[in-house]
């Protein structure tokens, strides 16, 4: 059997250990964003690169609802965040200063040797006044928690609601960037490739030409679709070609315990 086969036949297997319960819950990350189901008879969806990085890896859940109002200091003080109806644990938190916005996740992940967990902002979510920090945890060895942080990009108010997405978790394998050479060349140094690209812009914009001049079929179809249906300008159908992605859920194994939290959500959870 290739090693190609090997590969894509991996079973792969990734762990949340619980340190202060589960009421932070990890969930595949959704297709739908709210801006997208406003644009114009819903053409953000059409975009198949857009909705793949949508579901490309798993969301955690605010457990609780958040406001956080900065003032434009860089104590941590100048941020306020306030929680209503606090629950037993308050993930949400303002400890480091600079605007920053801390969610603490609480669970100690195990992946495979080799691998690492990418924490970052869900993918195309977008959310006025503020920005995703991302980090990048090898969660192989490490014994530590670590946290979602979010930076305001200038002094208001932001609102998280419940159940709304604070973190995407993405595993990386370590090495596999490094493993790349990179390189530059002329696209006519690639005939086949040069006369593929040619044949699709010349296509494409004869397609865009005739919805401006009003053409009756190409105003209907709207879309050339030739991406998102996985085939070239001339029909060549591409067998590996993917529309979306089905994750698995974070399966409860064993029996939960009563919240007795190990320590506290720390001032923030660093990998120094």
């Amino acid at each position: 059997m290739s090693t190609e086969t090997d590969s894509a036949t991996e079973t792969l297997q990734i762990t949340a250990y619980s340190a202060w319960g589960f009421g932070v819950q990890i969930v595949p990350a959704f297709l739908k964003r709210n801006w997208m189901d406003e644009t114009p008879f819903g053409f953000a969806y059409q975009c198949l690169p857009m909705t793949l990085a949508n579901q490309s890896g798993w969301f955690v859940l605010a457990p609780h609802g958040a406001v956080a109002e900065w003032n434009g200091g860089k104590e941590p003080t100048d941020l306020k965040v306030h929680v209503e109806n606090p629950p037993p644990m308050v993930h949400a938190m303002s400890q480091v200063g600079s605007g920053i916005l801390t969610w603490t996740i609480p669970y100690v992940f195990r992946t495979p040797p080799g691998w690492n967990l990418l924490c970052r902002g869900p993918a195309n979510y977008v959310k006025d006044g503020l920005s995703p920090l991302e980090g990048l945890i090898e969660t192989d060895w490490s014994l530590a928690s670590f946290s979602m942080n979010w930076k305001l990009t200038r002094p208001g108010r932001v609102v998280f609601e419940p159940g709304e997405p604070v973190a995407m978790l993405v595993p990386q394998r370590r090495g596999d960037l490094e493993a790349f050479s990179a390189e530059q060349r002329e696209l006519a140094s690639n005939p086949e490739l040069h006369a593929g690209y040619t044949k699709w812009i010349l296509a494409r914009q004869e397609f865009l030409a005739s919805q401006k001049r009003g053409d009756p079929e190409a105003v209907k179809k709207k879309y050339q679709k030739h991406y998102f249906q996985g085939t070239t300008n001339d029909g060549v159908y591409f067998e590996g070609h993917q529309k979306k992605r089905k994750l698995v859920n974070f399966e409860l194994k064993g029996t939960p315990i009563p919240l007795r939290p190990i320590g506290k959500p720390m001032e923030i959870d660093r990998q120094d």
